[in-house]
């Protein structure tokens, strides 16, 4: 092996023989790329279907720690943008990575967070093809960044969309709520806090394949991640002009979640979720989508939390609580929890 360093130095991304050692070693024996050209050459037989369209995102990611129970940054970043793609009903395909290195940070935790973001992607099907390092000096970022983009393919006549929501769809979420963000919050250490809890970071491309062909009339799907499930459902029903309401009753939030937000003072429909979404679907459509949910991994928690009426006050998300009220369930201001993806 060429690469003998334990930690990234300045000269690792100084364009030189220490950066191709630690990019070959470290990032391209694990990812594989077809070529080391300045771009990836992407085709599919996918894009040849007539009305075929891409689609194509971005994120970065600033968790912190950048290790945490569950995963890390690299699993994470898989994850994220996967997500963001299979919620608007494209095939996940091809993603590029992107990363800025402190001076400083351990190799031994590079090669995990590489390693991490190789298994995630073989899991959802897609390929790291093309990316980038950067190294700063101490101080200038906390260990590492990263910045994946990604490209998918929605296959002809899938339209997704919260403008497609209408009064009495219902809404379904896949997994339990919050389990992310207590999870992060736990690993930081700060509170003193101890809890068996695990980030629910998980790659949803194959759930979201599954509902679509289950569900002709899917209408649309998100996936709470910062903000929660509260700010999802109210992107929603603004998009929708629509009003949702949901039931305390049936969210699938852990006891442990729970305790720890009563303890801070803190709100579980708030808490950052990165394997958990919510689809919309038609009425008749329900019992497909929660038996094609259920048919995954990811989906074995499916559950009806709620469904969409009228905006006879406009737009907004409610919930009926345990004792029989009501409240409104207003986007979230401001974070809760910062450096949470």
């Amino acid at each position: 092996m060429a690469l003998r360093d334990q930690h990234v130095t300045l000269a690792h991304g100084g364009g030189g023989k220490a950066m191709r050692d630690l990019i070959g070693e470290v990032f391209t024996s694990v990812f594989e790329p077809e070529s080391s050209e300045d771009q990836a050459r992407l085709m599919a037989d996918a894009l040849q279907q007539p009305g075929a369209r891409l689609a194509f995102t971005t994120d970065s990611f600033v968790v912190d720690p950048v290790e945490f129970p569950g995963g890390n940054i690299g699993k994470i970043a898989v994850c994220g943008t996967v997500n963001d793609l299979a919620v608007g009903g494209a095939t996940p395909l091809w993603l590029s990575a992107a990363f800025i290195i402190e001076e400083g940070t351990d190799i031994d935790l590079l090669r995990r967070i590489v390693s991490a973001m190789k298994e995630e992607a073989d899991k959802a099907g897609v390929k790291i093809v093309t990316g980038d390092t950067k190294v700063v000096g101490r101080g200038s970022a906390d260990k590492v960044f990263v910045t994946t983009s990604g490209v998918g393919v929605i296959p002809p006549g899938l339209d997704l969309g919260a403008t497609h929501v209408q009064p009495g769809d219902v809404a379904i979420v896949n997994h339990v709520l919050g389990d992310h963000g207590a999870a992060i919050l736990a690993a930081r250490g700060d509170m003193a806090l101890s809890a068996d809890i695990q980030s629910d970071c998980a790659s949803l491309g194959h759930l979201m394949a599954a509902v679509s062909a289950a569900c002709p009339s899917l209408r649309c799907a998100r996936d709470a991640t910062r903000g929660g499930l509260a700010s999802a459902l109210n992107e929603i029903a603004g998009e929708a002009d629509v009003a949702i309401e949901i039931s305390e009753e049936t969210l699938p939030i852990r006891a442990e979640v729970k305790g720890m937000c009563e303890i801070l003072g803190l709100d579980p429909l708030y808490l950052a979720n990165e394997g958990t979404l919510v689809v919309f679907v038609a009425p008749e459509e329900v019992d497909a989508a929660l038996s094609a949910m259920r048919s995954v991994p990811e989906g074995e928690g499916a559950v009806v939390i709620g469904q969409a009426k009228v905006a006879g006050a406009g737009p907004r998300v409610t919930m009926r609580t345990l004792f029989g009220g009501g409240r409104i369930v207003d986007m979230l201001v401001g974070e809760q929890l910062p450096r949470i993806c």
